[in-house]
């Protein structure tokens, strides 16, 4: 593959808030290509990229998805993620490795929950985005009010490229304000086709005042569109998609389409807008990586002819087999290829490489800069690990992941072998997900499962009994709290005691300080110590704040400064250690010590005559009422309450309403109880 085939490849992914499409906007993505050629529905559990029983059961994506198609002479490789707040991981992996990604917002929802959530991590991995507002076809959709949503909420400004084009009350197309045509989708073959007309008069001025938006907003990114647009002329289709284009690949503006994925309509313009709009992997934002020992960062260019530096964002275990998903940054790849996992500092050999659609493998022979694909034979990798050939010294940045909040107790059925068995098993579950964590209490001895919210711990059990074959009793979940303090204390430590056959000490005096909530725990050792004895009692800091003397807990957001370190001939880097856990720990029962809970989001959609009733129920929770707004016919409370007390909701929820109501909810903060 020489380098200006890069031109032609598209990484992108499809993320939204649940239930605004994404799946169908890719079953029809797939149909369209040719890369399948009968579209399966997500209500019939017959999605391509749904393949797990757990997803084809609820009708939701739980795990992210990789395929490739072609268009137009592009090879366009994709991930279906899920829109699930629980599994918000595997977006947060997915963006790490796209170029490029496109938003599903619902007509109707406009901007919800997990669409800002989803926006800011793309945002923080600055992955140019352009957007599809689908099911225009439903009551209630509204275009117009789904763009000041983007605006207000969003933070950027949303550029319509299309507008629906309504007859009656009826999705008949779309109008394209850089031709200034109307799309009319053929019925009778699943709108595979489409017919390209002229504008008639009942759109006329709508479309004229949509493109003079478009030009005004793209004057104040080009020049060109600038001279154009004040002279009056008629500009170049050609030079209005080059500023699309251009002011895309800055995340300057929001490019938006529209249509329904479900009635076949508007899918066509948006695979051409991947093309058009969203770069190559020439053209997106280069991986950073940190070279040892000094950390000083590099650059890695998409260079089919450099060193081979791959990213793995996903494990995954197929029939019991270990597949590891990669992204391939720069270099080649072969089937039979030793590699250096720089990040666990070992190596180990690609046995098969794999083109995935969905579960199905097609087996390759290599894989090169610019290439999504899956591996066998890689034992140890796991999520974020580097891999390279050429380069034994560089580590590319890792994921953020997010700590679990809740937890339920499991135990295999069976004695035996059943115990060593389940842990195995976890242990697999951990490597696929890692906002996933197993565990043994050591005060209880119970086997503990936690992860980000009640469908999550549902889905892993589910999991662990079917996909594993594990027989477990479950218990009821539980919220995972975390420790912080109220105020500083300082301590000095010293520690001497033999151990084993050598005698170690160490002396040392600590401060200890409240941080900002949510800003985690800083950590700084202001004399100079020597490597070894500076990671030491990094080590003990640390270690220290893995539970709290008083509740076992795990702190979080605090300040700890390391104020003095006694060093003699009898100190060792094992005595500083411990002397530095013993300071913090002591420190933390002087400061004030105080139990965190998770803080959840939540965002209530019911019709207007249960709002009463619903406000009245999270009131009785305890929830903070943030507000309550109107979105067509529904109206969405927005709240903040405590995760214990949101144990059973949906059910309540759907009794109060009829059945009519939703709600989704997020991890907001964890906060004082």
């Amino acid at each position: 593959m020489k380098s200006d085939k890069l031109k032609k490849v598209r990484n992108i992914g499809f993320v939204a808030h649940i239930d605004a499409g994404k799946t169908t906007v890719t079953e029809r993505v797939l149909y369209y290509t040719g890369k399948i050629h009968r579209m399966g529905e997500v209500h019939d559990g017959q999605a391509t990229m749904d393949y797990l029983p757990q997803e084809q059961e609820r009708g939701i994506t739980i795990t992210s998805a990789v395929t490739t198609c072609r268009w137009r002479d592009h090879d366009i490789h994709i991930i279906d993620t899920p829109g699930h707040v629980d599994f918000t991981i595997e977006v947060e992996r997915s963006l790490r490795v796209l170029d490029g990604a496109v938003m599903i917002l619902c007509g109707v929802g406009g901007v919800e929950a997990q669409t800002e959530t989803v926006w800011r991590q793309a945002r923080r991995y600055e992955v140019p985005t352009i957007g599809f507002v689908n099911k225009l076809d439903r009551p209630g959709a509204d275009f117009s009010a789904v763009m000041s949503q983007i605006e207000k909420r969003l933070e950027i400004k949303p550029v319509p490229i299309q507008i629906p084009y309504y007859q009656g009350d009826v999705l008949k197309g779309v109008v394209d304000l850089i031709q200034m045509k109307t799309y009319l989708w053929n019925e009778d073959d699943q709108g595979g086709s489409f017919e390209v007309v002229e504008l008639d008069d009942g759109h006329r001025e709508e479309a004229h005042l949509a493109r003079e938006h478009l030009l005004e907003t793209l004057s104040d990114h080009d020049d060109a569109i600038m001279e154009g647009y004040l002279a009056g002329d008629g500009l170049d289709p050609k030079v209005i998609k080059g500023a699309l284009r251009a002011a895309t690949i800055a995340n300057r503006i929001l490019p938006v389409l529209c249509g329904a994925a479900l009635r076949n309509k508007g899918i066509q313009p948006l695979i051409d807008a991947v093309i058009d709009y969203l770069p190559s992997p020439q053209e997106s934002k280069p991986a950073i990586a940190h070279m040892r020992p000094g950390h000083e960062m590099i650059r890695i260019e998409p260079d089919p002819q450099g060193p081979m530096v791959a990213y793995v964002f996903k494990v995954y275990t197929d029939e019991g087999r270990r597949l590891v998903y990669l992204r391939i940054y720069s270099g080649e790849l072969h089937a039979g290829d030793e590699v250096m996992n720089t990040t666990r500092e070992d190596s180990e050999k690609i046995a098969r490489l794999f083109q995935m659609h969905a579960h199905h493998k097609e087996r390759i022979e290599k894989a090169v800069a610019g290439d999504l694909v899956a591996a066998a034979g890689l034992k140890d990798a796991v999520t974020g690990d580097t891999l390279t050939i050429g380069y034994d010294n560089i580590v590319l940045e890792p994921i953020d992941i997010l700590k679990p909040v809740i937890s339920v107790a499991i135990e295999p059925k069976s004695g035996g072998d059943a115990y060593q068995r389940l842990m195995n098993t976890s242990a697999k579950l951990m490597e696929e997900d890692p906002t996933l964590k197993v565990h043994e209490d050591p005060e209880t001895g119970q086997i503990i499962l936690a992860g980000m919210g009640e469908l999550h711990l549902e889905i892993a059990v589910d999991r662990l009994k079917n996909a594993f074959g594990v027989e477990i009793n479950v218990g009821n979940p539980q919220v995972l709290y975390c420790t912080s303090i109220l105020e500083s204390a300082r301590v000095e430590m010293e520690f001497q005691k033999k151990l084993g056959e050598a005698m170690h000490s160490g002396r040392v005096e600590v401060s200890v300080a409240p941080a900002k909530r949510g800003a985690g725990n800083q950590f700084n050792i202001i004399p100079a110590l020597s490597d070894e004895m500076n990671e030491s009692v990094m080590l003990g800091l640390t270690e220290a704040c893995l539970a709290d003397p008083v509740w076992g807990y795990e702190v979080v957001d605090i300040a700890v400064q390391v104020q003095k370190v006694v060093v003699d001939d009898k100190t060792t880097s094992q005595g500083l250690k411990i002397a530095a856990q013993m300071a913090v720990q002591d420190a933390l029962k002087k400061a004030g010590p105080v139990m965190l809970e998770p803080v959840m989001e939540l965002e209530v959609m019911v019709p207007e005559e249960y709002v009463g009733d619903v406000v009245g129920d999270l009131s009785a929770r305890k929830a903070g009422i943030e507000g309550v707004v109107i979105k067509g016919k529904d109206h969405v409370i927005k709240a903040f309450a405590a995760l214990s007390k949101t144990f059973g909701y949906s059910t309540q929820l759907r009794s109060l309403s009829r059945g009519r109501g939703s709600f989704n909810m997020r991890f907001f903060r964890y906060d004082r109880i």
